[in-house]
Parts: C-alpha cells; sequence; structure tokens
C-alpha cells in the first residue's frame, strides 16, 4: 500500500498538480486516456524523471509530518490516537493536533509541491534537503526570491489545515465503515483446525488493505476541488514554471493573482467553470486503477501461496 501511494503512483501525482495549477490549460485532463498521452508526450520530450520528480521531497514531508505529529503530542495534552471510550473533548483535542501538525509542515509542502510542478526543462538539480531549507526560507523569509503576489503563510494557514483534517476525517469514517461491513462478512466464515496461517495472514491483512485504499480514494475525490484551490495558493508567486498540459512540450509560467481563499474559488469558478476544479481528475483514475492492480496481484500471490500450500 505505502509503495502504490508513495511510489508507483508518483507520476499521476505529478501531472494531477501540473493540471491542477494550470490556468492556462484548454484541456481539462478529466479522463485517464488524455493524462496517460500526456504522460507519454512529457515523457518522451524530457525523459522518466520528468514523471518522478520531487518524489524524494513528498517523503521528507510526510516524515516531517509525523515527526511533529509525535513531538507535540509528547508535550501537549493533545491525543496522538483515540481511545475507545472517546468523547468529544478527545476528539476536539485530536483534530487540533492534526490542524497544528500540517500548519507546521505547511512550508516544507509548498517547497515539495514546487518541485513537483516545476518542469524539468528548466530546474536545476534539486539536493534531497532542499525541500527543507527552501521551507524554512520561506518562513524566515530568505532563500529564493519570491514575487510579491507571494501569499503570506498566514493566509495559507487555514485552507492547508482545513484540507488535511477533513482528509484525515474523512478516511478515517470511510477506513472504519469498509473494514467493519469486510470483518463482518468474514465473522461468518469461522477458521477451521485445517486453516493454513497464508489464509489466515490473507484474512487479517487483505481487508486493512482495502480499507486502506477505499479511505484514500473517497477523500482524495471529495476533496480534489479544494485540493485544486490549496494547491494554486501555494504556488502563486513562487515564480514556478511548469508544462504545457495541453501541449506536452513548452513551458508555462505561473501568474496568478489571487486574494486568498474566497477569491481562487471565484475567479476559477467564473474563468473556468466549475470542471475548473477538477482538471486533472484523470490522474486520479490512473492511480487508483494502478492501485486496484496491485491489490488484485497481492491477492492472487496469496491464493497462489495457498494452493502450494494445501
Amino acid at each position: 500500500s505505502l509503495f502504490t501511494e508513495n511510489v508507483l503512483a508518483h507520476p499521476c501525482i505529478v501531472l494531477r498538480r501540473q493540471c491542477q495549477v494550470n490556468y492556462h490549460a484548454r484541456n481539462y485532463h478529466l479522463t485517464p486516456f488524455t493524462i496517460v498521452n500526456i504522460m507519454y508526450s512529457i515523457n518522451k520530450t524530457q525523459g522518466p524523471r520528468a514523471l518522478w520528480k520531487g518524489m524524494g521531497s513528498t517523503f521528507i514531508v510526510q516524515g516531517i509530518t509525523l515527526g511533529t505529529e509525535g513531538i507535540i503530542s509528547e508535550f501537549t495534552p493533545l491525543p496522538r490516537e483515540l481511545s475507545h471510550k472517546w468523547n468529544l473533548k478527545q476528539i476536539g483535542g485530536h483534530l487540533l493536533l492534526k490542524g497544528l501538525t500540517h500548519v507546521i509542515a505547511m512550508p516544507f509542502y509548498s517547497a515539495s509541491l514546487i518541485e513537483t510542478v516545476q518542469s524539468e526543462i528548466i530546474r536545476d538539480n534539486p539536493g534531497i534537503l532542499d525541500c527543507v531549507k527552501e521551507g524554512i526560507g520561506r518562513v524566515v523569509g530568505m532563500g529564493v526570491p519570491h514575487s510579491k503576489r507571494l501569499l503570506p503563510l498566514m493566509v495559507l494557514t487555514f485552507p492547508t489545515a482545513l484540507h488535511g483534517v477533513l482528509h484525515y476525517v474523512i478516511s478515517s469514517i470511510v477506513q472504519k465503515l469498509v473494514l467493519f461491513v469486510l470483518k463482518r462478512d468474514n465473522s461468518h466464515n469461522l477458521p477451521t483446525e485445517s486453516s493454513t496461517s497464508v489464509q489466515s495472514m490473507l484474512d487479517a491483512y487483505f481487508p486493512e488493505l482495502i480499507a486502506s485504499f477505499a479511505a484514500s480514494l473517497c477523500a482524495d475525490v471529495m476533496l480534489y476541488p479544494l485540493e485544486t484551490v490549496l494547491h494554486r495558493l501555494h504556488i502563486q508567486g513562487t515564480r514556478t514554471i511548469i508544462d504545457n498540459t495541453d501541449l506536452g512540450y513548452e513551458v508555462l509560467p505561473i501568474n496568478t493573482q489571487y486574494e486568498g481563499m474566497r477569491d481562487c474559488i471565484n475567479t476559477i469558478k467564473r474563468e473556468e467553470g466549475m470542471l475548473g476544479f477538477y482538471k486533472g481528475f484523470g490522474a486520479v483514475i490512473v492511480q487508483y486503477t494502478l492501485h486496484v492492480a496491485v491489490l488484485q496481484l497481492t491477492k492472487i500471490i496469496y491464493a497462489t501461496l495457498l494452493q502450494n500450500v494445501s
């Protein structure tokens, strides 16, 4: 699951983000067919590295997020996990912890986002820790010079925390519901003495994989419009040059002038229509199709092992 989400699906994440921030685009890439075509064009003109850029920084952001969450929960009463006997105060504290974590990781997320959408044609080879350096520079107001259109971190705080908390809430609810249904169905098939350890492993872990897949899919689909707005706000004023997602070659500057979240929503709605919030959605379809293929392959491997054991 981790391999699929963070490695195998990375080209889809790169294209998805480039489409989201490309306000010039006439082709919205709402289907997987156009996304696959543009992937082929970019790979042909720039090489495979163009689709794998920024992968190291995404792992760094995940590490910063996990580390920050652990440190905050260690030195504050905010709970990292909810007990079975939870109450509203515990839930509020838990969600506050998630929100604070996303806010602290925000400048590094911004730097990682730039690495994934910046065109390979014009960018230098970034170091593995450039994401950290750029993130700190964004906080202290130093580093790479930005334009006057760069939004202050305070303006980005609410949409970043909102997206992070909503994504966590939706994925957690969906995961628990799917897991409950799958385990209830499996409970009718009680294990027998002849049950193998492979069968037990399949029954224990495969529902977890399916629940995790369904949770990520639902959260990504439901929050896609908000993610589009978030990425446009983060990228504004950073002098980022992206690939032309209509042609697969040439580059385009990002010169938006949004004043904040509300202005960004209204501008997209007015100039690009409601489908403008879903630019690059075909990449999500490709991403989760790959995920389904990996899940199916995993099940086939387990089934083969079961046959060999029996």
